[in-house]
């Protein structure tokens, strides 16, 4: 999945004024120097789902070759948080290992970003779903009809998942919270999908 337009800029825009530093540091939010179109994807996470507390291989091998890189973890428009610092190679490429934060809830998903010294932003990734301990997401947003063989969901940070399993009587149009068991991909769609165990309107 490629980043809209909409996610980068709303993504920069939240880090430039709620960047929350490492640990044991408060950042002051830094005006970003980095424009949203400049921002690189993050090409690969590894797990893209789990737990908080999950370990995740962060790799790239296209970010601008900067003076320090930091790698820290985020919500859309709920601030951020450094959890790293990674050591670019000669072309730029970093691979990094952070740790999903204990305190991350499993009601959105998360992105992995990177920051330059200045804690600008200049890459973001793909989202990691955060789950709980038995594999189940929660999500709150709206039923759609984007796939031809089942009902699909627009979740409150606008990402697509594909709904499977007993989805009663959801129309598209449906203002709802979903929980169920995440999967990477689906029959449905290639793509995240929800196996429903509980609706909410």
């Amino acid at each position: 999945m490629i980043l809209s337009s909409r996610l980068v800029a709303a993504l920069a825009a939240a880090v430039a004024t709620t960047m929350v530093g490492a640990p044991t540091v408060l950042a002051q939010g830094h005006p970003s120097t980095v424009a949203p179109s400049a921002i690189r994807h993050i090409q690969t996470i590894t797990p893209s789902s789990g737990p908080a507390g999950t370990s995740v291989s962060v790799s790239t091998l296209n970010l601008p070759i900067e003076a320090k890189v930091h790698v820290g973890v985020g919500a859309m428009q709920a601030g951020f948080e450094a959890l790293a610092e990674a050591q670019q190679g000669r072309w730029g490429e970093i691979a990094v290992r952070v740790q999903v934060p204990a305190t991350t809830s499993w009601d959105r998903p998360i992105v992995f970003i990177a920051f330059n010294a200045v804690f600008a932003p200049i890459g973001l990734s793909d989202p990691f779903h955060v789950t709980d301990q038995q594999g189940r997401v929660r999500r709150t947003g709206q039923v759609t009809d984007e796939a031809e063989s089942c009902l699909t969901f627009r979740d409150q940070d606008g990402y697509l998942y594909a709904l499977s399993g007993d989805v009663g009587d959801l129309r598209p149009g449906y203002e709802v919270r979903i929980d169920g068991v995440y999967f990477d991909t689906g029959e449905c769609i290639d793509g995240p999908t929800i196996g429903v165990s509980a609706i909410a309107r």
